[in-house]
């Protein structure tokens, strides 16, 4: 598959900031694009990690890749009972 290249800023040691450049695949993309568009379709749906691989046929790294990612761009929160929810209606 394509790799799509993304590139992100975070400090270095010396703190200065520099160029990280990570990959993704196509398939990847278009994970993270459906997930984020079911919790638009649904922003009251709260799903556990178990949940989310059944609703989406995902095997658990990949899931694990998708909802962490989403969670780190702020656009899903994680309770503490480990629910996935979108973190707010501004999306």
């Amino acid at each position: 598959m394509h790799g799509v290249m993304r590139e992100s800023f975070r400090k270095c040691e010396a703190h200065e900031p520099c160029s990280v450049v990570t990959y993704r695949t196509f398939h990847e993309d278009a994970v993270l694009r459906r997930v984020r568009n079911e919790f638009r379709e649904m922003p009251a749906m709260r799903l556990t990690l178990d949940q989310a691989m059944r609703l989406w046929d995902l095997d658990r790294p990949t899931c694990c890749s998708v909802l962490e990612s989403l969670v780190a761009s702020h656009f899903l929160q994680q309770d503490r009972n480990g629910r996935f929810a979108k973190a707010h209606a501004g999306y």
